[in-house]
């Protein structure tokens, strides 16, 4: 999956590397969510062939409908069952995201097979929310209702019959539009969700209860004599405390991906969850590394100049993860300011590649030290491919999922701030990592590698004692931040930025 395609790659604890909406599941129910619960088409005929293949259909003629729907059908029920919320037995209600736009080819089998779905387990078991936008026409200023009507109309053609209808808008419905849309869309007026434009993420649960939606949802499934009412309090501190606050601490996000913001939507969610742990807003300066190289500032000077005042400005430094070598060059020149002007850093994947590069380069002198990814004929490479890995096959070969990373001493800042002296467990996603033949060297030099795997040849976790806050990890703590618990290593470094962390690691250590 292409991050200009398509936003970011975002990986289970299992392994499943999913749809970036997992992402925001697992963020928002504060759930840990499986491979299974991501069914795509790609899986679901993967699987009807493969039964084919092995004589499960006697010879039949294997056909979207029955073959394709009914497995999809099977493939929700099954994973209905999977409880993901830490408790015992299957959950009470299971949601089905069914994304793309009514109408598309893509998504025919699977409407299909929810209208099946819909009959088989009864009226008082399936509730259908419409999502749709509802534009304002720049000149007249009036809200319309002709796209919703439409959709609804070629839904219903399908043999769905929206119970609710979500309608996303600038600003809130108008009455009459919502009679409007209750007239021709066959909806009750109180079951007209408006999700409009609100300050923060976090007033949507509210702008919902406060419409009743819970209600109707339900009222729908006939849950009301058992349900307890919503208990949001701390989503309604999270919403208000955040627009209050005035203080902002600037953030340099240096990386490949910046012309589509969503390749690093964890990330960012991971930094806003950091912040306002610190009663911060963050100012992410969003640099393409590509910008401060030194070919860039004779093509395009205004751009290396801009780039260049961005990271003097920051009061910390981020490289997230990546592939391919475009903009390596600019991020070791990041890492290097950061390291040589005690700016605090944190580099995740690449970005710990990327600092042991600069520092074989800056401080071991190996003008030619490089990955193996980028050059297969350094003399010094110091990040090399995986022993297991495929080089002929891309997807899912690489290191993927929860793994242990142990500490080698309990002093680590890192070990601190996870508050665990032993070890901590964090999603990976990669190919290369850096060379054990290496660590020797740069261990006398003085970079540190304060974690590794449990065979002790993998390196997952680099420090460099004598900076402020110079941390980079093989893992991604972006995919486990949550808001209300965020990643200790965004904290630490955010706490870094606003030269915090020491006292905020005593006053742990000694148990307030």
């Amino acid at each position: 999956m292409s991050p200009f395609e398509h936003g970011e790659v975002f990986v289970l604890d299992d392994g499943g590397e999913v749809d970036l909406d997992l992402g925001n599941y697992e963020r928002f129910l504060d759930v840990t969510l499986t491979k299974d619960n991501n069914v795509t088409t790609g899986k679901i005929y993967q699987s009807v062939l493969d039964k084919e293949r092995k004589g499960d259909y006697l010879g039949k003629t294997v056909q979207v409908v029955p073959h394709i729907t009914d497995a999809i059908k099977d493939r929700i029920e099954a994973v209905a069952l999977i409880p993901v919320d830490g408790k015992e037995g299957p959950a009470d209600v299971c949601v089905i995201e069914l994304g793309g736009t009514v109408g598309d080819i893509e998504s025919m089998p699977f409407i299909e097979a929810l209208r099946q779905l819909s009959f088989s387990v009864g009226k008082d078991n399936f509730c259908l929310i419409h999502v749709s936008l509802i534009p304002v026409l720049g000149v007249v200023g009036e809200q319309k209702t002709k796209p919703t009507q439409h959709s609804v109309r070629e839904l219903r053609a399908l043999g769905l019959t929206p119970h609710l209808l979500a309608c996303r808008s600038a600003q809130p419905l108008l009455d009459n539009t919502k009679m409007k849309l209750s007239q021709f869309c066959h909806v009750e007026a109180a079951n007209i969700l408006n999700i409009h434009d609100v300050p923060n993420i976090w007033h949507i649960p509210l702008l919902l209860r406060n419409q009743n939606a819970h209600h109707s949802i339900l009222k729908q499934l006939n849950l009301l004599s058992i349900a307890t009412p919503p208990d949001l309090e701390a989503w309604t501190r999270r919403a208000e405390t955040f627009n209050n606050f005035t203080d902002s601490v600037r953030i340099a996000m240096v990386g490949k991906y910046v012309g589509l913001i969503d390749s690093y939507l964890s990330v960012v969610k991971a930094l806003l969850h950091a912040c306002i742990a610190c009663s911060l807003k963050p100012s992410i300066d969003w640099i393409a590394a590509s910008d401060l190289e030194d070919d860039t500032a004779q093509s395009a000077p205004e751009a290396y100049a801009a780039a260049w005042k961005s990271l003097r400005n920051a009061e910390c430094v981020l490289v997230p993860g990546g592939f391919g070598d475009r903009g390596v060059s600019g991020m070791i020149l990041a890492a290097k300011y950061a390291r040589e002007n005690n700016v605090p850093y944190l580099g995740i994947c690449l970005g710990m590649q990327i600092s042991v590069t600069e520092y074989a380069r800056s401080v071991l002198g190996l003008e030619k030290a490089n990955s193996n990814e980028f050059d297969d004929e350094t003399p010094d490479p110091v990040v090399i491919f995986m022993p297991e890995g495929s080089r002929t096959h891309m997807g899912s070969t690489m290191r993927l999922g929860s793994r242990r990373t142990l500490f080698q001493t309990p002093d680590c800042v890192t070990s601190k701030l996870y508050c665990n002296p032993y070890y901590v467990d964090e999603r990976h996603r990669h190919r290369y990592e850096v060379n054990p033949d290496v660590i020797g060297v740069l261990e006398e030099a003085g970079l540190k590698f304060v974690g590794k795997d449990e065979t002790g040849k993998r390196m997952e976790v680099l420090e460099l004692p004598s900076h402020p806050f110079y941390v980079g990890v093989q893992f991604h703590p972006e995919f486990k931040s949550r808001p209300g618990k965020p990643s200790a290593l965004f904290l630490g470094l955010i706490l870094a930025a606003r030269g915090k962390l020491e006292a905020y690691l005593t006053r742990h250590q000694n148990g307030s």
